[in-house]
């Protein structure tokens, strides 16, 4: 009878071992790059301006308190964490992202870089879309430490990406100052396709280093964003210029995506058209709930699109009712309507597929 019960309770602690243990190796893994739409807080590590780490940043995230997000609440990556049955990534350079926490994943992302080198030099410190990429490999290493290279290489394969890039490269580079270095070395069809073909060599790195699914975000409406607005708008229209941008650039996003995946012979990169994701509320606000599409529900002057969010800065009571939250950045209840696109939109919107078809196709893998 002794014997029965201690192997009855044996089978119980191996059992409770394997419930407790196995989410964490079976789990998809989530990695995220790019730029303030989905960093996390690795910025808050670093000595730059650009940064989410002051109040009321985080007035609607469930600790109440800013996180580095550029958001009132959740962002991006928060909710596409959700929608495949994980926790969220810890930004790269927080000290708790160790041990077990990193078989989650991680963002890397960090506010105000973008595909070029050049692009957010004002911000000094931030980390640029290759040391991201470095920080990728240095990561794997840690890994591997932990798990093993086999089972490393088995968590990276079948991981998810997101990929963030582009609109800086408009908005704090080419169209930065009048007369920029970038404007006078291009026309916008040249700068274009040079960012497009830059672009391109970063997709293919995140590919050797083992990606194998990676959602590429376009750029939003860039020159519907409060910010612009307030600089470029006479009667609260878009500025001209800036979505003339977005409209060469997101096109060419795509074509140039369909293209590597061709030449892997997979469809590893899955297109996001958050430009017309995000159109559709800015020129429809009352549609989708939202009160105004114009201005920010954090900031000062025009459109409320004028300098940072902070704790001087003018803010609205009912965040939900705002699709922009500070001048550039949507608000958490804007962020859940793109990120429900990128879950079950259809080819407008999503190319080749959207994440629910991802999610089913390597479930059965």
């Amino acid at each position: 009878m002794g014997s029965t019960s201690c192997f009855v309770m044996l089978l119980s602690l191996v059992l409770t071992l394997c419930v407790a243990f196995s989410p964490l190796v079976e789990a998809r893994a989530f990695f995220v790059f790019g730029d303030s739409l989905v960093d996390n807080g690795n910025n808050n590590y670093l000595a730059t301006t650009a940064r989410a780490d002051a109040p009321p940043y985080g007035i609607d995230f469930p600790t109440r308190r800013p996180t580095g997000r550029f958001s009132n609440g959740l962002n991006i990556p928060d909710l596409i964490s959700e929608a495949i049955g994980s926790e969220s990534t810890l930004p790269y350079l927080a000290p708790e992202l160790t041990g077990e926490r990193l078989l989650v994943g991680a963002n890397f992302a960090s506010a105000g870089i973008g595909i070029l080198n050049d692009t957010g030099i004002q911000f000094l410190n931030i980390i640029r879309i290759y040391k991201q990429l470095e920080y990728f490999q240095q990561y794997q290493q840690r890994v591997t430490a932990l798990i093993g290279q086999e089972q490393t290489q088995r968590l990276v394969n079948e991981a998810l990406v997101l990929m963030t890039l582009g609109g800086n490269d408009f908005v704090n580079n080419y169209y930065l100052v009048p007369f920029s270095a970038r404007s006078r070395q291009f026309s916008l069809p040249d700068y274009v396709v040079y960012i497009i073909s830059e672009y391109r060599k970063v997709l293919l790195r995140t590919y050797e280093l083992g990606a194998r699914r990676v959602l590429v975000t376009g750029t939003g409406p860039l020159g519907c964003v409060p910010a612009e607005l307030a600089m470029r708008s006479r009667n609260g229209e878009c500025s001209v210029e800036l979505q003339r941008a977005a409209g060469l650039f997101n096109p060419q996003l795509v074509q140039m995506i369909t293209s590597v995946n061709a030449e892997i012979g997979a469809d590893v990169f899955i297109a996001a058209n958050t430009n017309q994701m995000t159109m559709d509320f800015v020129s429809n606000p009352q549609a989708y709930g939202f009160v105004t599409s114009k201005i920010a529900c954090c900031g000062q002057g025009p459109y409320n699109g004028i300098g940072l969010c902070t704790p001087a800065s003018n803010l609205c009571p009912n965040r939900e009712i705002f699709a922009f939250w500070d001048p550039f950045h949507p608000s958490e209840r804007a962020n859940k309507i793109i990120v429900q696109q990128i879950l079950t939109a259809d080819s407008k919107y999503m190319t080749p597929m959207n994440l629910s078809t991802i999610i089913q196709l390597d479930s059965r893998v």
